[in-house]
């Protein structure tokens, strides 16, 4: 493949001088809940903006709607508070005619997933050139507590007071099913996983999305406990690296198998006899097999086992450069458009 065929950051101009992480906070007052997980990740994404040694003005953050879509008025670079579950949409028209801009997607479970769905899975199969960030809290926050399509079956809210009888989704094995080049997974309150997962989410060329999970802890308090407290997450966490045997547990005790019958995953102790057998993580794999069977290892009830950290990563042709170079060839064969004619064309008439 052409190596103009893919999208980087090399395109965005680069800052005139060193940045601080107080370059990128605004003037304005940052309001949510206390205690709410966005704070965590606000500050770990203006920390990791000076990183990318951007122009701040090539820099462009849109959102939908959510407690999660008031991330653009936090940061001083350029953004949009756009409409419910429309960011991706809005953000593939600004990063296919402005490829000299960083774009990043800031959306929530019940954004993206619900009303946003749709619009979600098509950047993701478009492969445009832009970050998606979906912060994952199992409930809609903003609205006051109602389920989302992340929240458990049986969840108890201000709208299925008999618990929710919805199958709920797992976004990764969405995101992969929709054939997404990047996905990856991290948590509020692991800055640095956090910070690492989004260095390489900016590195990568096209769509990346990101799952964090984020507590809510006015309506839905503690739903990620087990992947935080001390005495439960080194058994619920299973950390992925690239190239590394897949284990977890205290001392790495457990680790990640495919069963030779099914070919699914399973965890198991390790032991003498099956080291060898302990799967390898390969982020890097043409297919998404893989990747998706790990997404499935997480029960959507008790969070065991989650996999965190980049499942997949691969390159494909970037859709916005792809749709630059057929504009270019385009003007070459036909010299440049006519609006008016292409209005008035052939296919029209007037009706008396």
């Amino acid at each position: 493949m052409p190596e103009t065929t893919f999208a980087s950051l090399s395109l965005v101009p680069k800052a005139s001088g060193p940045q601080t992480t107080k370059d990128f906070k605004s003037d304005q007052e940052v309001r949510w809940c206390p205690g709410c997980g966005d704070y965590a990740i606000l500050a770990a994404v203006q920390s990791f903006l000076p990183e990318l040694g951007l122009a701040k003005e090539n820099i462009c953050f849109v959102s939908g709607i959510g407690c999660s879509s008031r991330f653009p008025y936090y940061l001083d670079t350029y953004g949009m508070h756009s409409i419910h579950g429309r960011a991706p949409s809005i953000a593939t028209g600004l990063a296919t005619s402005r490829r000299d801009l960083s774009v990043w997607v800031v959306t929530g479970d019940g954004d993206a997933l619900s009303i946003g769905g749709n619009h979600l899975i098509h950047a993701l199969r478009r492969n445009v050139n832009l970050k998606i960030l979906l912060f994952n809290n199992r409930i809609y926050g903003l609205t006051k507590g109602q389920y989302s399509p992340t929240s458990e079956t049986g969840k108890i809210t201000k709208s299925t007071p008999m618990g929710s009888l919805d199958h709920p989704f797992n976004p990764l094995s969405l995101a992969l099913g929709a054939e997404a080049t990047f996905v990856a997974r991290t948590i509020d309150s692991d800055r640095k996983h956090l910070q690492s997962v989004l260095r390489a989410a900016a590195e990568h060329q096209g769509t990346a999305l990101v799952e964090i999970y984020q507590n809510c802890n006015i309506f839905n308090d503690g739903a990620f406990d087990a992947l935080k407290e001390p005495e439960t997450r080194e058994q619920a966490l299973i950390r992925l690296e690239h190239g590394q045997p897949i284990r977890f547990g205290t001392d790495n005790t457990h680790g990640v198998f495919r069963d030779p019958n099914t070919g699914d995953l399973t965890t198991a102790p390790v032991t003498d006899t099956n080291t060898a057998d302990v799967l390898i993580h390969d982020a890097n794999a043409t297919s998404p097999t893989t990747a998706f069977a790990l997404t499935r290892l997480a029960d959507p009830d008790t969070l065991h086992h989650t996999p965190i950290g980049i499942l997949r990563s691969v390159q494909r042709p970037v859709y916005d450069t792809l749709m630059a170079e057929q504009l270019a060839t385009a003007v070459t064969q036909q010299g440049e458009g006519d609006l008016n004619a292409l209005l008035t064309g052939s296919d029209t008439w007037t009706v008396a």
